[in-house]
């Protein structure tokens, strides 16, 4: 899958952009608040419906002006298509493929599958499980539609359940039969969901521990195991939800189901949020990563664009160095990559006979700097 034209109208700091791209590596350079890592963001809205940095779509609109506009020309699977994303200002979002809108956003996912590296990445191990189960379902969600709509639904549906729950202890009652329809609703549907994160962890996982070993050369051990307090067994889903109710009642909230679960990373036997350096813990995202973009061409048949942001950030020069060579060896379709540095990532370039194009990002405005071959 390629993208080969994107088109911006004031988008973030980008007044207008018309960007022909290579079909192999596009290098964004420029001086931090350029713009560059926004032409990344752009291509995330193209195949996610949204920006990876700011999900509130009107405050992606440049300052001042009404509307944005981001545009982009792929090929996908030898057929050409025009994805585009509009908003203005106090109005709905159009997202539209070969000029038909969505009726449902949910349709677009996976299509245009892509894997972003960001220095924010960080955050998948720092934070709480919430940042490791939207990891989770943002990979399931590019492969497994039965999985996105369950998804969908269960969100909804603990909404209105927590919001009874609320309802009740703000008016001092309690009717478990209200709380009886959407046990009934959640239950299976959370059962589709532990049933696809079970399946997806073992199927990951010997590929994140090959890429991992690749990128730190081997020095540790490393794992990732799903925890969760509910199996595939509907029946025993709204039982547990039902024994909780008591639990629910008292802090307000559902707390019995998928919404609980975790993705833990470790390192040997230990927790790698306690006890991996910052080195093991760039390894081990920047890993994931790779290895989710290998995943997701398996279970899709098309090759995901990668965004790589401000990859220095993350490992160091000569790790990077070798990332270079295996973007250019076959294993990844289309790469995106920034970088402060005007020459640095195109020298590690110079000597694979990549097919390189390289921008320079400066105030919003993109320049093709080399367009030929390194």
């Amino acid at each position: 899958m390629l993208l080969k034209h994107l088109h911006l109208v004031h988008f973030k700091n980008h007044s207008g952009a018309d960007v022909s791209l290579g079909p192999q590596v596009n290098c964004f350079l420029g001086d931090n608040g350029s713009g560059k890592t926004n032409v990344l963001d752009a291509v995330h809205y193209l195949c996610f419906c949204k920006s990876y940095f700011n999900p509130i779509d009107g405050q992606n609109i440049a300052h001042g002006e009404p509307f944005m506009l981001v545009q982009g020309d792929f090929e996908r699977l030898e057929v050409e298509e025009r994805v585009s994303c509009g908003v203005k200002r106090g109005a709905k979002k159009q997202f539209k493929r070969n000029d038909k809108p969505y009726t449902r956003l949910a349709d677009h996912i996976g299509r245009f599958p892509a894997v972003m590296i960001a220095p924010d990445d960080a955050a998948l191990i720092q934070e709480g499980s919430e940042m490791r189960r939207k990891w989770m379902d943002a990979v399931i969600s590019q492969y497994d539609r039965a999985y996105l709509d369950a998804l969908i639904d269960v969100n909804k549906s603990l909404v209105q359940r927590n919001a009874l729950l609320r309802y009740f202890a703000e008016n001092r009652t309690f009717d478990a039969s209200l709380l009886a329809p959407w046990d009934a609703r959640i239950a299976p549907k959370a059962a589709v969901i532990a049933k696809a994160r079970k399946a997806f962890v073992d199927d990951f996982l010997p590929g994140f521990l090959s890429t991992y070993a690749e990128i730190s050369g081997g020095a540790e051990e490393v794992g990732l195991r799903l925890t969760t307090h509910v199996n595939d067994d509907p029946e025993a889903i709204a039982a547990k939800m039902h024994q909780a109710q008591d639990e629910d009642r008292r802090l307000r909230r559902t707390t019995v189901g998928i919404h609980k679960d975790d993705v833990v990373f470790t390192l040997g036997t230990h927790a790698l949020k306690r006890f991996g350096s910052q080195g093991q813990q760039k390894s081990f995202v920047v890993a994931l990563r790779l290895a989710q973009l290998a995943f997701i061409e398996q279970a899709t048949g098309v090759k995901p664009i990668l965004l790589l942001d401000d990859i220095f950030d993350k490992i160091d020069e000569k790790r990077v160095e070798a990332l270079m060579k295996r973007v250019t060896n076959g294993t990844f379709g289309q790469v995106f990559i920034t970088d402060t540095h005007l020459g640095r990532i195109p020298d590690m370039f110079a000597s694979t006979g990549a097919d390189v194009r390289v921008f320079e990002v400066h105030q919003g405005e993109v320049k093709v700097q080399t367009p030929s071959k390194a």
